[in-house]
């Protein structure tokens, strides 16, 4: 009888530690995507004219790193800025030179994310 109950003690605990770690998770405040950090990355500073404004929206992301991993991917591309929320799941971009659709796409979905339109 004993044993059961400190079974059930144990089980129970291991429940709410889980717990726990999953409601961070969907706060986006644990790190789900091999992070730890809470580093927010700058905005990237073009040098020349702004000539397209666009916004996007992308599945998947969850936490703060996984907004820095769009954002980093995103901010590759040469002439283009981009600024990532994942609460909100979009990007707000800039950009100096005209990009195509495909090749922000490609971006993001190279780091592991879906743009939807």
């Amino acid at each position: 009888m004993l044993t059961n109950i400190i079974i059930v003690v144990v089980l129970a605990a291991v429940i709410l530690i889980g717990l726990r770690g999953t409601l961070k998770h969907f706060r986006g405040e644990g790190s789900c995507c091999g992070g730890g950090s809470t580093v927010k990355l700058k905005k990237k500073k073009l040098s020349g004219q702004i000539v397209d404004r666009k916004e996007i929206h992308i599945e998947g992301m969850h936490c703060i790193n996984c907004q820095n991993r769009v954002m980093e991917a995103l901010n590759g591309i040469e002439g283009l800025s981009a600024s990532v929320n994942y609460k909100k799941n979009s990007a707000k971009l800039e950009m100096e030179r005209q990009i195509s659709d495909s090749e922000i796409r490609e971006a993001v979905e190279h780091a592991g994310y879906k743009v939807v339109a």
